[in-house]
């Protein structure tokens, strides 16, 4: 549990999570999390190359004891979210496909979707709650950082809920996979996007407070005021609206 460990074994779920994957014999996949390697197995049927980042060592000599020498297949014993920080690569021609490990699944989203060059898909499983937050709107119970942060990069797409019985063991949370799809073009010039990142962790510090309060107490009120105006947002609004 300390690693959010949740194996989905369940074959028709895996099936579909591969299918929204929409994979062709020229992908390059990412999979974090692969656990004992059944929606690998279906990755590699499809796909030119896997890259698997597995944390446990239990499981990596496992995964090598399944897929030994394998074509287009690459085996990293890592933390992914370390690795992902330490490595940056240009993943604008990789999809990633996972059943994220639940303990550090958003921070791994948020990771990828605000990288320079963030993947052209992502079918992630994930906690319902943390799906909702992927889709959620302005205004809604479920919209936050998370929204704000991915929505940059990403689109909500298609969504599934998956039994709790189809992983072992099973969690205490509803699951749900959901396919995110890269914006032909990012909301925010590049440069842009760390000021962004800044402004939206202040606005939802606390959520319910008035945003000009919180944002003015790291830029000058007149310069939250202009630029709220500008917006045409309304001195009295929350963030979460």
């Amino acid at each position: 549990r300390s690693l959010g460990q949740n194996f989905l074994h369940d074959g028709n779920q895996l099936r579909r999570i591969a299918a929204a994957a929409e994979l062709s014999p020229s992908d390059s996949i990412l999979e974090i999390g692969p656990g004992l390697g059944p929606l690998t197995e279906l990755l590699l049927a499809g796909s030119r190359q896997v890259t698997a980042v597995e944390v446990d060592a239990r499981l990596v000599a496992a995964l090598k004891e399944r897929f030994p020498d394998r074509p287009g297949f690459e085996l990293l014993h890592a933390d992914a979210l370390a690795w992902l920080r330490d490595s940056p690569r240009d993943w604008s021609r990789t999809k990633l496909v996972a059943n994220l490990p639940y303990s550090v699944g958003s921070p791994i989203l948020v990771e990828l979707a605000l990288a320079p060059q963030p993947p052209e898909r992502m079918v992630v499983t994930l906690q319902w709650e943390v799906i909702q937050r992927l889709m959620a709107k302005p205004g809604g119970e479920h919209y936050g950082l998370l929204s704000l942060l991915v929505g940059i990069q990403f689109t909500a797409g298609p969504h599934f809920k998956i039994p709790r019985d189809c992983f072992f063991p099973a969690p205490d949370v509803d699951s749900a996979c959901l396919t995110l799809i890269r914006r032909p073009l990012p909301l925010l010039p590049a440069a842009q996007i760390p000021t962004f990142v800044r402004v939206v962790k202040q606005a939802f510090s606390q959520r319910r407070k008035m945003m000009r309060k919180l944002l003015g107490s790291v830029w000058p009120t007149a310069a939250v005021d202009a630029a709220m105006a500008a917006a045409g947002i309304p001195l009295d609004a929350r963030a979460e609206t």
